[in-house]
């Protein structure tokens, strides 16, 4: 597969399903962040203050359950718990929605902390795969300030080296040391607008198209 798009659980419910159907039947796999329901997970470790590695694996079986749901309100979606299954599913023709936390448990070198989420789990995923990284979101991609802001202006291109101190940031923040990691690097892209995330994946985008490129390069 060429392409593993993060679907932000920002998206879920509906913004999800829609972004999902523009991808079916490309070299692409899914794989989606755990929303509200990873958030409310926060809100409970805060009161009870649960082992890092609790918390980190409740978290990921989060992604399992929004991908299963996301999978399943779309005609030819598959929810998979493999490499394998992915890459027969989208040789099938399908879109493999991938529920991470049976991989995630025979492979987990990342730390166990809130600095790590769906963002870098898919990272680590899209690396092993040899994949490229899209990160979808409810924004454009990274701003140089809180996109709320009068004035705002949205990032075209950063350096994960810059990002790494860098106080306003739509994606996790572990992310950008993996990046220079792995050299690495992935674009964030609003999945609010399917056609956008498709000239990236198609290699159509142009001047006009909003996003944001991280660079670990």
């Amino acid at each position: 597969m060429d392409w593993i798009v993060k679907v932000g659980g920002s998206l879920f419910p509906e913004d999800a399903v829609n972004l999902s159907k523009a991808l079916v039947g490309k070299s692409v796999m899914v794989i989606c962040g755990g929303g509200e329901l990873a958030n409310l997970l926060r809100q409970y470790d805060e009161r009870m203050d649960y082992s890092d590695t609790a918390a980190h694996k409740s978290a990921i079986l989060c992604m399992d359950i929004l991908g299963m749901l996301l999978a399943d309100k779309i005609p030819g979606a598959e929810g998979v718990h493999s490499i394998d299954q992915a890459e027969k599913a989208i040789r099938d023709g399908k879109l493999p929605v991938f529920l991470p936390s049976q991989f995630l448990s025979r492979e987990d070198p990342l730390e166990h902390s809130w600095r790590v989420t769906s963002d870098s789990l898919s990272l680590y995923i899209a690396h092993q795969l040899k994949a490229k990284l899209l990160i979808a979101t409810d924004v454009d991609g990274i701003y140089d300030q809180k996109p709320s802001k009068n004035g705002a202006q949205l990032i075209r291109n950063i350096s994960a080296k810059k990002l790494l101190d860098f106080n306003e940031t739509s994606v996790d923040d572990f992310l950008a040391g993996l990046l220079l990691q792995y050299r690495s690097s992935c674009y964030v892209i609003n999945g609010m607008h399917p056609e956008r995330v498709l000239s990236i994946i198609e290699d159509k985008s142009n001047e006009d198209t909003k996003y944001t490129l991280i660079g670990g390069i």
